[in-house]
Order: structure tokens, then sequence, then C-alpha cells
């Protein structure tokens, strides 16, 4: 790897590649409550099983905490953002979400969290548990419902907007053990936690199960890909040496390829200078050969 042609941070050589993205509708809603704590366990619950749109249907995840003088109503809260392959799917995904989640967490309230003409759902839909006693009010051209609930009110916007948006951004941590990338992982998370308009969908913001499209099996969409399955070597062709022990992958939506470019080249530099040559034997990305998605990251473009 002395090549002076190869790419390498703090020693780790990137190799010449790209992550391959795809075209997705997004959101953003923010939730306040009355403590932090309620803001974020309705976050958490709003935004579970939605790592991946193969069988979630949605991928979201808190983009981040908000003070006081951030939010609509002056409480703590947090910001969520979501993406969708289609604007029909995250009409059906989030009001039910926020049903379930957001107007059952004690003290909360729900508003938009963009702006835009294509419009998803909100209180629109929520208000109907009010049972005839919601009442709204338009304020500032914006219409709020209130619902009566048992802790006082669910303050609820009307809808918020729908926009294009960019999913599948990604990079693959090649480590030299197990503990030696998941400590990259971790500052790579780190690193793109501040990001505002991204999101790592995934649990602590990383994946083991990089997939391929199709299965042997009937009806599967997505399987393991082999190829990057250390415990196959020799059983399969794999693109590294013996020396890499275990591979941890990193997936980014965002709401434009330049905050997912942003995303990758802080996540990817911080990972490298985390633990060095001693811990990774190199970042690569995953595509399709640029057949199914038409944005592509090229990693030196990138860095």
């Amino acid at each position: 790897m002395a090549d002076e042609n190869v790419l390498s941070i703090a020693g780790v050589p990137i190799e010449d590649t790209f992550a391959e993205a795809f075209d997705m509708k997004a959101t953003r809603v923010i939730i306040t409550a009355h403590t932090i704590q309620w803001a974020r366990n309705a976050g958490i619950a709003f935004t579970g099983f939605g790592t991946s749109v193969i069988a979630c249907g949605i991928e979201m995840a808190i983009e981040r905490e908000l003070a006081g003088d951030e939010t609509p109503d002056g409480r703590p809260g947090v910001a969520v953002l979501a993406f969708a392959v289609s604007g029909k799917e995250l009409e059906k995904q989030i009001p039910r979400r926020a049903g379930q989640c957001i107007l059952t967490c004690p003290t909360t309230s729900l508003f938009a969290g963009i702006e835009g003409e294509k419009r998803i759902a909100l209180g629109k839909t929520l208000r109907y548990f009010g049972d005839g006693f919601q009442i709204s009010k338009v304020i500032g051209g914006r219409r709020y419902w209130r619902i009566p609930v048992m802790d006082g009110e669910f303050l609820c916007e009307e809808d918020t907007a729908r926009v294009d948006a960019v999913g599948g951004g990604n990079f693959l941590l090649l480590g030299r053990s197990l503990d030696s990338v998941a400590n990259a992982c971790r500052a790579a998370t780190a690193a793109i936690l501040p990001i505002p308009g991204v999101i790592t969908p995934f649990p602590g913001g990383a994946t083991r199960s990089g997939s391929k499209v199709g299965s042997k099996y009937s009806g599967l969409v997505a399987s393991t890909n082999e190829t990057y399955c250390p415990t196959l070597a020799g059983l399969v062709p794999q693109p590294f040496g013996s020396e890499v022990k275990a591979i941890l992958e990193i997936v980014i939506d965002g709401m434009s390829p330049e905050r997912i470019a942003e995303a990758m080249k802080l996540g990817i530099n911080a990972a490298c200078n985390a633990v060095g040559s001693e811990g990774l034997v190199g970042v690569t990305a995953g595509n399709y050969g640029g057949k199914l998605g038409r944005h592509h990251f090229h990693l030196r473009e990138v860095l």
C-alpha cells in the first residue's frame, strides 16, 4: 500500500470506489415536551423499527436535540428526520407512528420541522382521537389542533412538509478486530452526529448486515453479502485479505447530496484517525455497479 496513487488517512488505505445512493422522500418533525427526557422518549419510540426501507418501509432517527429557544413552543425537544422511497409510504408511516408513539407520551406536542409545498398529515389525521372534543386554531397561517388527553392537551400541527432527499450514502470499515472496528465506528458516528440534515438510521449508527440484491430463496429482495463476511473466507471470493476480521458499515440518509458527502468525509476521517492502520485494514464503500442509484459518492472526491 505504499503506492503514491493510493489515498490514505492515518495510514489507512481508502479504496478507489464509490457509494451508490438513491432518491428518496423525506420529512422532518419536531417533538417537544415538559422535559427533554419525555421528548427523547417519544422520539426513540417514534423512530423504532426504522432502520431500512427494505423491511421497515421507512428509515428514521433523531437528528438532534433542541433547546427551548429552537422550538415552536419554547420547550425542550428533538428533531426527527424520516426517509422513504415514496411520498405515499411517508403519508402512511408518519401519522400511524405519531399516534402510537407521540400522542401517547406524556406532555408532548408535535410540530412541522420543514417547509415545502407537498404535505404529510399530522394533526389532520390525529385529531379524530379527540372524538369530537378536539378544537383547532390558525396562527400565522398555520393550523394547530388541541386534542384533550389525561394530562391536559396534545397540541399538534395540522401537517408537515415532504421534500426530495437522498438515502443510502455509505462506507465500510475493514477492521483487524471487532474491538478496533467498533471503536472506529463510534468515532465516525460521533463526528457525523452534529451535522444538520443527516441521520445514520441503523442501531448506534452502524450495521453488520451488509446486503446484496436478491437471494437464492424466492421472495427475499435482499440477503447477506457473502463477499464481505470474513467467516466465509476460503468458501467464496472476497476482495480483501485474511487480516480483515470484522467489517461494519455506516449508512447515511441526507436532505441533500452535499450533506451526505460532508458526513462521509467527516466520518471516514474520524474513523481512520481514531484507530489508524493498526485497527483498520482499509475503507471501502458499497455499490451495485452504478445500476440502481443515480447518486454516486466517489471516496476520492468526497475526501
